[in-house]
C-alpha cells in the first residue's frame, strides 16, 4: 500500500524548475503581464509631475498677479501710451505712405495728426449747432410729455395720487442723476486723480507724434539691443500684434460706420430730430462693444419718444435691434473672426472684466488686449509645434521676413534638440497618432476604421515591431511547448 502512494506521489510531483526554459517562457511577450513595476513608482512620477506644473502654474499666476498690480498702480501714465498706441494703428498708413513719397518722418507725424485734428473738429462743427438748436426743443417737449403722462396716470383707470405721482418722478430724476454721474464716472475712472483730462490728452498727443515719428525704428533697435535671434522671435511676434490691433481698429470702424449709416436712415426716415447727430453719436459710441451699440440705441429711441409719440418711438426701437441684431450675428463676427480670429464668448468676458476692472476705458481696452494675447498664445503654439516636429517652417504663415529666417533656424535646431531628448530618456517614446478614427464593432470593442487603415499604410518601425512581436511570440510559444513536454516525461 505504501509502495502504491509513493508511485502516486512521484508521479503527480511537479518536476524541478528548467531555469532555461523558465527564463524563455518569462521573457515579456504579447499576452502575459510580467514586464510589471510596482504601482507606487508610477503614481510617484505622477505626483512628481502633477507638483511640478504646479509650482509652474504657480509662479506664472504670482507674475501676472504683479504684472496686473504695476498696471493697475501706475494706470495714470500706462494709460495715455497705450492710447496713443491705438491712435498710431489710424494714423500710421497715412505716416508711412508719406514717408515713402519721400516726406520727412517729423512732417509726416505732424501732417497726419493735423489731419486727424481737422476732421474731428469739422465733425464737432457739423453736430455742435444741431445739438445747440434742438435741445431746448427737447427739454420742453421732454416736460411736456412728463406732464401729459401725469395727467393721463391721474385719470381713469390708474387714479393715481398726484402726490404719489410727484413722488414717483422724483425718484426717478434722481435715479437718472445718479446714473449719469455713475457713468461719467466711468468715463474717466481709468484716469489718474493727480493727472487731468487736458494733460492726459495733451500727453497723448505728444507719445502719437514721436510715435508716428520713430516707430519704424523701434524693431531694429530692438534686434540690436536684444540680439539677432531674440530680436527676430520679438519683430514677428510685434508685428502679428501690431497687425491684429490694426485690424481691430479697423473692423469696429466698419461695423460702427454700418451702424451709424442704416440707423441714422431709419430715424431720419421716421422724422426725429437730431438724426445726423445720433448717427454720429451711435458711430463714436460703436468702438466701445456691447455697451455702446446699446447706449446710443437708447438714446435715439428717448429722443423718438420726446419729441415724437410713443409709436415713433418703438419704430426707432425696431429699427436699433433690426440693425444691431444683424451687425452682432452677421457683419461683426465675420470681420472679427479674420481680424482677431476670437470666439465671441471671449469678447463678451473680456468686456465684463474690463469694465469691472477699469470702467469703460477697461472695456474699450479689454477686447485689444485679448487678442494681443491670443498673438502670443498662437505664436507660442507655432514655435511648439515647430519644436516638436509637427509642423514645418513652410507650413507656418509668418508676417515677416525675420520670422520666416528664425523659423527656418528652429526647425532646423528642433531636429537636434529632439535627438539630445530621445539619448536623455534612453528610450523611444511610442508615436501617437495624430487621427483617432475609431469604430466600434458588435462586442463594443473599439477599432480603428477600416478605410483608415487602407488609406494610411503603417510607417517602418511599426511594421518591424509587429515582425519581431510574432517571432517572440512563435519562440514563445515554442518555450511553453517544451516546457510542457518536459513535465509529462516521466522521472528517470
Amino acid at each position: 500500500m505504501s509502495s502504491t502512494n509513493s508511485e502516486r506521489r512521484e508521479k503527480n510531483a511537479i518536476p524541478p524548475r528548467d531555469d532555461e526554459a523558465w527564463d524563455e517562457v518569462a521573457a515579456p511577450g504579447d499576452d502575459d503581464h510580467s514586464d510589471q513595476i510596482d504601482r507606487t513608482i508610477v503614481v510617484d512620477s505622477w505626483l512628481k509631475a502633477a507638483a511640478t506644473l504646479s509650482m509652474r502654474i504657480l509662479v506664472i499666476g504670482v507674475a501676472i498677479f504683479a504684472l496686473w498690480y504695476v498696471v493697475r498702480t501706475f494706470w495714470g501714465g500706462v494709460l495715455p501710451v497705450i492710447l496713443a498706441i491705438i491712435v498710431c494703428t489710424v494714423l500710421a498708413p497715412a505716416t508711412t505712405w508719406m514717408r515713402k513719397l519721400g516726406i520727412p518722418s517729423a512732417l509726416a507725424a505732424l501732417v497726419s495728426i493735423l489731419i486727424f485734428f481737422v476732421g474731428l473738429g469739422f465733425l464737432v462743427s457739423l453736430i455742435a449747432p444741431d445739438i445747440a438748436s434742438h435741445s431746448q426743443i427737447l427739454y420742453l417737449q421732454a416736460v411736456e410729455g412728463i406732464q401729459r403722462l401725469q395727467l393721463w396716470a391721474q385719470g381713469e383707470p390708474l387714479n393715481i395720487n398726484p402726490t404719489d405721482m410727484e413722488s414717483v418722478v422724483n425718484d426717478i430724476a434722481s435715479w437718472l442723476q445718479e446714473q449719469a454721474g455713475a457713468i461719467a464716472g466711468g468715463v474717466f475712472a481709468g484716469i489718474s486723480t493727480a493727472t487731468s483730462v487736458i494733460v492726459t490728452l495733451g500727453v497723448v498727443l505728444v507719445l502719437t507724434f514721436f510715435f508716428l515719428k520713430d516707430g519704424h525704428k523701434f524693431l531694429p533697435w530692438l534686434r540690436k539691443a536684444t540680439g539677432r535671434r531674440v530680436g527676430m522671435h520679438a519683430t514677428e511676434l510685434l508685428t502679428r500684434a501690431w497687425s491684429t490691433l490694426g485690424g481691430y481698429i479697423q473692423t469696429q470702424a466698419i461695423v460702427s460706420f454700418v451702424d451709424a449709416l442704416f440707423i441714422g436712415i431709419g430715424i431720419a426716415i421716421v422724422g426725429v430730430p437730431m438724426a445726423f447727430t445720433l448717427a454720429v453719436i451711435t458711430f463714436i459710441a460703436g468702438f466701445i462693444p456691447i455697451v455702446g451699440a446699446f447706449t446710443a440705441g437708447a438714446l435715439a429711441v428717448i429722443v423718438a419718444l420726446v419729441s415724437l409719440g410713443f409709436t415713433e418711438a418703438v419704430i426707432v426701437l425696431i429699427i436699433v435691434v433690426a440693425v444691431q441684431q444683424i451687425e452682432g450675428n452677421i457683419l461683426q463676427p465675420i470681420l472679427q473672426s479674420r481680424a482677431m480670429n476670437l470666439h465671441a464668448v471671449v469678447i463678451l468676458v473680456s468686456v465684463s472684466v474690463g469694465g469691472g476692472l477699469f470702467g469703460l476705458v477697461g472695456a474699450f481696452l479689454a477686447v485689444p488686449l485679448a487678442a494681443m494675447i491670443a498673438v502670443v498664445y498662437r505664436y507660442i503654439q507655432d514655435m511648439t509645434a515647430l519644436q516638436a516636429g509637427e509642423k514645418h517652417a513652410d507650413e507656418i504663415t509668418f508676417v515677416t521676413r525675420e520670422g520666416e529666417i528664425i523659423g527656418n533656424i528652429r526647425e532646423k535646431e528642433s531636429r537636434q534638440q529632439r535627438k539630445a531628448w530621445r539619448e536623455d530618456l534612453d528610450w523611444e517614446p511610442e508615436e501617437v497618432p495624430e487621427r483617432q478614427d475609431f469604430t466600434r464593432d458588435d462586442d463594443g470593442v473599439s477599432s480603428h476604421d477600416a478605410t483608415n487603415k487602407e488609406q494610411t499604410s503603417p510607417p517602418k518601425w511599426q511594421a518591424d515591431l509587429a515582425e519581431k512581436s510574432k517571432k517572440d511570440g512563435a519562440k514563445v510559444g515554442k518555450s511553453i511547448a517544451r516546457m510542457f513536454d518536459r513535465m509529462r516525461r516521466p522521472k528517470k
